[in-house]
């Protein structure tokens, strides 16, 4: 809304608060800024390239302490706010109302299965779980058992030991390009969660079928991955899509 609203009044360009990076070079490109540890590029990785050539990012290039240093300077009141950790419309942080309210059929009581398909047990709803979760699980076992799949068809959720939550393979649905997508092929990094690590893997099908170097856990269908490649002015964003399914 701000963009279409910015290009109504025929403003030169829109500026926001993100901590990302934006070079212009032979086209506008988005980079991790130089505070990482505030990096918002796994967020904004579906701007499109036309928003992307219009918008700016003041902050890329500052910390968060300059940040403030200048908040200060100009006496606003946000200077010393704490940052924000939850989600702007959960903000008592209650995830499970807002699910509920959106999708009642996810509380609904189903089976706790294993790997192998045998029941261990009832859920209360698979709203309830996440991949990789290990606490709040309530199945008695001789080894720690985790979250491996969640299955809304079913409405199962299936458990097991950490190592059955290594997986090798993503596959990628609804790709936002920032670049040809013919270039999105052969060795790249990507991130699957805001502050995981940068992931080495090999690109296939200009971006829909990712090969990881080393196994991961924890990764699970509907998140975002998104796609990286380190040059002389940082890491880059070439894009990402969301995860359809993921395999070992």
């Amino acid at each position: 809304d701000l963009f279409k609203s910015s290009k109504l009044i025929n403003a030169d360009a829109l500026a926001t608060g993100h901590y990302i990076k934006r070079i212009n070079h032979l086209g506008a490109k988005m980079y991790v800024p130089k505070d990482s540890n505030r990096d918002q590029s796994y967020f904004l990785f579906n701007t499109t390239q036309e928003q992307l050539d219009y918008l700016r990012f003041p902050l890329g290039d500052m910390n968060k302490n300059e940040t403030r240093n200048i908040a200060k300077k100009l006496n606003l009141k946000v200077a010393d706010k704490p940052d924000s950790q939850d989600i702007c419309f959960v903000p008592d942080g209650d995830y499970k109302k807002v699910i509920e309210k959106l999708n009642p059929e996810s509380f609904k009581k189903g089976k706790i299965i294993d790997v192998d398909g045998k029941v261990l047990g009832e859920h209360e709803g698979i709203a309830n779980f996440t991949i990789g979760q290990r606490k709040g699980i309530r199945i008695s076992s001789p080894y720690p058992l985790f979250v491996i799949e969640i299955n809304p068809k079913t409405n199962e959720v299936v458990v097991g030991p950490n190592e059955s939550l290594n997986i090798n393979k993503i596959i990628l649905r609804e790709i936002n390009y920032l670049c040809d997508p013919l270039d999105l092929k052969g060795n790249f990094f990507v991130k699957v969660r805001s502050t995981g690590d940068f992931l080495p893997c090999n690109v296939f099908e200009n971006g829909k079928t990712i090969s990881l170097d080393n196994p991961e856990k924890g990764v699970s269908p509907g998140q975002a991955c998104v796609f990286y490649k380190h040059d002389n002015q940082g890491f880059r964003v070439f894009g990402g899509g969301w995860i359809e399914k993921t395999e070992k």
